[in-house]
């Protein structure tokens, strides 16, 4: 093997060291599931919102500097484009829509990473099946707020 010859012992210790100063995330740091609960309810308040058509419901739980890339292409940078485009996309995709969570995951205690699958009930054709993930954040009075929202269409 050659990259043995370059492997000293400096450098083996050196990696030793660096793998003892690091250690895995602190497990008092790990989110409860209480804080499970409350994004997941704010997904359900997020979908309720929606469904209603309540574009002031839907905003206490955007992020001012919230961002969404729909499964057209199009994105949306800040929480009044947002709240725009969901406007124009609750009309032009009427139904009922529903919000199937995959997985949440902590990426920090203040940060949570939700994969849903996003249906929306077809009126006059089709479901609309949507892979959606949603990035949560907490504000400085530790309530969870959306900041990102990714929605594409699943592979065929």
């Amino acid at each position: 093997m050659p990259f043995v010859k370059y492997v000293t012992y400096p450098g083996i210790l050196m990696l030793l060291c660096l793998c003892a100063c690091t250690s895995p995330a602190d497990p008092s740091q790990a989110p409860s599931n209480t804080e499970e609960h409350k994004v997941r309810d704010l997904l359900h308040l997020y979908l309720e919102g929606r469904q209603e058509r309540d574009t002031e419901a839907v905003k206490t739980l955007l992020d001012p500097e919230m961002d969404q890339l729909t499964s057209r292409g199009e994105w949306r940078r800040g929480r009044d484009a947002a709240l725009s485009g969901m406007k124009r996309s609750s009309t032009r995709n009427p139904g009922d829509r529903s919000i199937h969570v995959e997985s949440v995951r902590f990426l920090d205690p203040e940060v949570a990473l939700i994969d849903a699958r996003y249906t929306i009930k077809g009126v006059d054709g089709p479901d609309r099946i949507l892979w959606s993930s949603f990035t949560l954040v907490k504000n400085p009075r530790g309530e969870w707020r959306i900041t990102s929202i990714r929605n594409q269409k699943p592979a065929e």
